[in-house]
């Protein structure tokens, strides 16, 4: 897989556009594609159709000649709105926006009671915050009000989580 990605990601960023993520489903048989510009101009200027069937063609002459993939479709789009971030820039290029975060191993975290000052210990493996920066490695994710440290490498999945 990581060949299959590695040749991908270099052809989608010859064209201009970033790979944001890559699946490969139904039994091999379904190639999914998710692209986004490089340099977009401003917010506005997102993935379009024309991209989409830029790269797709790009990708079909690529993976007949250079690579022997067998799939049956490939599907080339954009990552939405609620497009997942796998990577430090990302964090970074999203500071501000709202997002999900799965743990692969939860975190222990220590809660105190305001009133009786009791104090309890909880395991917490999902966070749904702001995006306030990325330092040393670790994500900083704003929940409730509480910034919280969490390792990127401990992330499992993580999305946008737009408000509408």
């Amino acid at each position: 897989m990581q060949d299959l990605h590695t040749l991908i990601e270099t052809s989608v960023t010859q064209l201009g556009f970033e790979l944001v993520d890559l699946e490969i489903s139904n039994r091999g048989k379904l190639l999914r594609v998710f692209i986004d510009k490089l340099n977009p101009k401003d917010v506005k200027d997102s993935v379009n159709i024309d991209d989409c069937s830029l790269v797709s063609n790009q990708l079909g002459n690529l993976l007949a000649v250079e690579n022997d993939v067998d799939y049956d479709r490939l599907e080339v789009s954009s990552p939405g709105m609620d497009r997942v971030l796998k990577n430090e820039a990302s964090f970074v290029r999203f500071i501000g926006e709202r997002a999900t975060v799965k743990l692969r191993v939860p975190v222990v975290e220590l809660l105190v009671h305001a009133k009786d000052k009791k104090e309890e210990k909880i395991t917490k493996k999902n966070f749904l915050g702001l995006i306030r920066g990325v330092e040393a490695g670790e994500l900083l994710l704003e929940c409730d009000g509480v910034i919280h440290k969490i390792a990127i490498s401990n992330i499992e999945k993580s999305r946008l989580s737009p408000v509408f």
